[in-house]
Order: C-alpha cells, then sequence, then structure tokens
C-alpha cells in the first residue's frame, strides 16, 4: 500500500477512554473499508487527540471510504466527544515500507514539517541517501514517512517509535554527532516543525 489516511480527532478532556472503546468498536464494522495500521492517544504535545491511520489499496477506496465515513456522520461512534476533527491524505515515501505490525513502542512520535514550495523533491532525496544509515541496529527504526496530498503543502509525516523516551534522546543525539543525520540539504527546505508523542490503543496493531 502506497495511500493512507490520517484522522486525527480531537476529544474533550477525560474522555479519551470512552471515545477509544467507541471508536475500537466501530471500526470493526462490516462497512468500514481501509486497513487500520495504528490507533494511538496522544501523550506529549497537544492533549485529548486521537490518532488513527489506515492504509488503502487505491485511490477510489479511500475516497469510498471518506464519504461513507463523512455521510454517515457517526465518527466512529465518538462524534458526542469530539471538539476538532481532521482527516489528511499522505502517500508512502517511495524507497520506505512501513514496519510490521507488532512491539515497536511503547512511545510513537509523529513529526510534521512543512516546506517551502520546491522542498519536497530534495526532502525525498535527502532521505532516500540517509535513511539506511539512520535506521541501523545501533540508532532505531523509522515506522515510515509519508507525504501530504492536500491541505497546506508541501508537508510531511515521519512516525518514530521509541522504547523509551530516554532512548529517543540518545538516539537522536548520536545519529547527529555521527553524522548520519539529519539528512543531507534538510534544512533548507524547512517552514515549521511539530511533534506529539502518542501511546498505542489497545486496539492498534502497533504497540
Amino acid at each position: 500500500m502506497r495511500l493512507f489516511e490520517l484522522i486525527t480527532l480531537t476529544v474533550r478532556v477525560r474522555t479519551v477512554a470512552e471515545a477509544l472503546v467507541r471508536i475500537e468498536a466501530a471500526l470493526k464494522g462490516p462497512q468500514v473499508g481501509g486497513v487500520l495500521m495504528g490507533c494511538w492517544a496522544s501523550e506529549i504535545g497537544q492533549l485529548n487527540q486521537i490518532a488513527v491511520l489506515r492504509g488503502f489499496a487505491d485511490e477510489q477506496q479511500r475516497q469510498v471510504e471518506r464519504e461513507r465515513f463523512l455521510l454517515d456522520g457517526g465518527d466512529f461512534g465518538a462524534n458526542e466527544f469530539i471538539t476538532d476533527l481532521r482527516i489528511e491524505n499522505y502517500s508512502l515515501f517511495p524507497f520506505l515500507e512501513p514496519l510490521a505490525a507488532g512491539q515497536h513502542g511503547p512511545f510513537y512520535e509523529m513529526r510534521v514539517y512543512d516546506l517551502v514550495s520546491s522542498g519536497l523533491q530534495p526532502t525525498l532525496d535527502g532521505w532516500r541517501k540517509a535513511i539506511e544509515a539512520r535506521t541501523a541496529e545501533q540508532y532505531s527504526p523509522v515506522y515510515a514517512a509519508f507525504y501530504a496530498t492536500d491541505g497546506c503543502l508541501p508537508r510531511y509525516l515521519h512516525i518514530w517509535p521509541w522504547k523509551t523516551l530516554e532512548q529517543r534522546v540518545q538516539v537522536r543525539t548520536q545519529a547527529v554527532t555521527d553524522g548520519v543525520w539529519p539528512p543531507e540539504n534538510s534544512g533548507p527546505q524547512l517552514r515549521d516543525m511539530r511533534s506529539t508523542i502518542y501511546l498505542p490503543a489497545t486496539f492498534s496493531a502497533l504497540q
């Protein structure tokens, strides 16, 4: 799969747990399309957010599920809790494959970078050269990276699993010290950077 969708629901304070129960039940519905890749609740950054990442075989399947979701109006059964809802389309970086389902976290960092107007291709070129070294055994894996195809463009999303927050600091520092990261020519492409740490829902395929 190369096409993905990230749904971010912001819910009222102290409703995250109940919203996740509703989302889990709704995603089991036979009419629901797409492949659930992961579901998380924010822990550090903007709080009370739930992220649902799904993959699709082609654009038609993604559009059919989008329209079903919007016209149903149930928001995975959590609409009574929701204060904000955002749906974004992403394409997988062409030289990456997402990690298989399993235990990679429990901390998942979602980093969103806004780029200058000409910045996407240089970013892809830099990542292509650098990502093998950056994900070597002495550092850490990346779950995947995706570029957005709607909304404020260009921008991209990369998701990094961490065993501990201490590992995050150590690996990021070491990768910079060793000169394997950040990717070549990446700095001039950046306009803005945001990061949120998430923990997986109990039913997430990524733990």
